[in-house]
């Protein structure tokens, strides 16, 4: 019988790696948005929003892109000679935990207030994810910057959310 096994030539190698850590960071993200599709056109539809609220279209591009820096961190995270990178990793798993939490306490449990605590977490996860990332390669902690830019304007909105509903 023919095995399969991972390709040699270190270029394919390589980009299959990089598509494996982007899938895996977008498949966080999906997981979250089905608590959100459901919730977009409905409860979420009736709350006041915070004055700088984007229309709804934003989200999608927007996270599809945050999560696709996200992979391309990790991969080069998993290409850098650094003797332990396992709290990286854990940093990673913890902060894709929490951003897909928040997603079932807002929109799926449709708990503003608690969402508000579960980002405040998520923020400090980031934090945590890029200082441990930058540790490993620079660039992979520079590169979930707009992660923590985008997330601290989440935290802005939950908490707009929160005030005005």
């Amino acid at each position: 019988m023919d095995t399969v096994s991972f390709p040699r030539d270190p270029r394919l190698r390589a980009g299959l790696e990089l598509l494996g850590w982007i899938v895996l960071a977008q498949l966080a993200g999906l997981l979250g948005s089905l608590a959100t599709f459901t919730a977009i056109d409905s409860w979420y539809a009736t709350l006041v929003r915070p004055e700088l609220a984007p229309p709804n279209w934003v989200f999608g591009p927007v996270w599809t892109t945050l999560y696709t820096l996200i992979g391309v961190a990790a991969w080069l995270v998993s290409r850098a000679d650094y003797p332990d990178k396992r709290p990286a990793y854990a940093a990673l798993g913890v902060q894709l935990v929490l951003n897909t939490a928040w997603s079932f306490v807002f929109f799926g449990a449709e708990a503003i207030g608690p969402a508000l605590a579960v980002i405040l977490v998520l923020l400090v996860a980031i934090v945590a994810n890029i200082a441990l990332f930058y540790r490993v390669d620079r660039r992979a902690g520079l590169l979930l910057l707009p992660y923590l830019a985008w997330v601290s304007f989440a935290t802005y909105l939950n908490y707009g959310f929160w005030v005005l509903n």
